[in-house]
């Protein structure tokens, strides 16, 4: 029994149930840099309970693990590597099969990410298929899944081209995140580097991916797309730039896959002189609020959404309770959000509002190794 698994019965017991979570039950995985001074080992287990955090260990060793996907039955976890050590840029792709029970991870295979300092990934909706982002190398691929979750061959790989205004960082392509759909028919990908978002045609057949250069949107000099939501009606979607500290909402024509700016609004205060990068966003289930994390601000933005014309207004702006937000996430009923302050190691717990989206700060914080993604999964009855 591995340490994830002996926390999550000690917990079990001490609830006064057997040792498993009732399908009401959640666990946080959250994925970290590694090689830091920190000393962290990879992936954590993370339990929210009656607004109380608290951490059940290291579920799986490996190097950096900055983003986490699951299949859409929460069966396989797929973790992206941005980096094997510190100045080594090889990415890699991991799979794990997930005890539905207990969380705990069981190694699968690891494969070349084909890319360097791969940032993202995700698995489309008929569980074929896994997409990753190659940040530093500029590029894009595809990889078969087996039946069993490991991960198989590549089926399909483009790389980007360009520049664009900042030649501190944008003297190439930079994809930052690849997206699916909302009919999972085509693949959305924020790339910083030539500040651009394009659409890719998904052959759910075969993996391959074919550029839809029409519906491609080409965002301001210098903005530096790094993440994509899709609102709720999947007619808007919202698109945040990492260098301008700003989303841009855009009108999406499904039937053409095609992304068009219609608003440009900012995530910090206008007074802010400082440098900032900001860093995610998160959207809740009624599609009526929108949140972005803020790195050097220090804070997560709340936006209302109107449900009519998909338009952003400002509402709050909170400090994170923590240095450099990388990543924030609500949990499943939506009443609490986390924030991942990477730089100060710690996940900070906030309260909800689900009437007003407000935010405001529990005092919870959980001390983990610079968190950078937080992904939650249903666990179930023990059978």
């Amino acid at each position: 029994m591995n340490m994830i698994t002996r926390v999550l019965f000690c917990a079990a017991l001490t609830l006064g149930c057997s040792p498993s979570f009732a399908a009401t039950r959640y666990i946080a995985y959250v994925g970290t840099y590694t090689g830091g001074p920190n000393d962290s080992k990879g992936i954590y287990g993370l339990q929210l309970d009656d607004g109380k955090l608290k951490s059940l260990g290291v579920a799986a060793e490996v190097a950096s693990p900055s983003f986490l996907a699951t299949d859409s039955k929460n069966r396989f976890l797929y973790a992206v590597t941005e980096r094997t050590a510190k100045g080594d840029p090889t990415g890699y792709l991991s799979s794990y099969a997930i005890d539905p029970a207990t969380g705990a991870l069981r190694f699968l295979n690891r494969v070349p990410a084909e890319g360097r300092t791969s940032a993202h990934l995700i698995v489309d909706r008929t569980n074929r298929w896994l997409m990753v982002a190659n940040y530093g190398s500029g590029s894009v691929a595809s990889f078969a899944l087996n039946p069993d979750g490991s991960i198989g061959k590549m089926a399909d790989f483009h790389q980007h081209s360009g520049s664009s205004a900042d030649l501190r960082r944008q003297k190439g392509p930079h994809p930052h995140e690849v997206v699916m759909s909302p009919d999972n028919r085509f693949l959305i990908v924020p790339d910083l580097g030539v500040d651009k978002v394009y659409s890719y045609r998904l052959d759910t057949a075969t993996g391959k991916l074919t550029l839809n250069e029409s519906g491609s949107a080409t965002l301001p000099p210098a903005f530096g797309p790094r993440h994509l939501r899709f609102g709720k009606s999947g007619k808007f979607a919202y698109v945040l730039g990492e260098m301008s500290s700003k989303v841009i909402t855009l009108s999406y024509d499904a039937a053409r896959g095609k992304l068009t700016p219609i608003q440009t609004i900012s995530t910090i205060p206008a007074d802010f002189k400082d440098e900032d990068n900001s860093g995610e966003l998160a959207l809740d289930s009624s599609g009526r609020f929108l949140y972005a994390s803020n790195r050097g601000h220090d804070s997560v933005t709340l936006f209302s959404i109107d449900a009519r014309t998909g338009l952003l207004k400002l509402e709050q702006i909170e400090p994170s309770g923590g240095k450099i937000p990388r990543n924030i996430a609500l949990d499943p009923s939506e009443r609490y959000l986390l924030a991942a302050n990477q730089d100060s190691d710690n996940v900070v717990l906030f309260s909800r509002d689900r009437k007003s989206g407000r935010l405001t700060p529990t005092g919870e914080v959980l001390k983990l190794p610079s968190p950078v993604c937080i992904m939650f999964v249903p666990l179930n009855d023990a059978k």
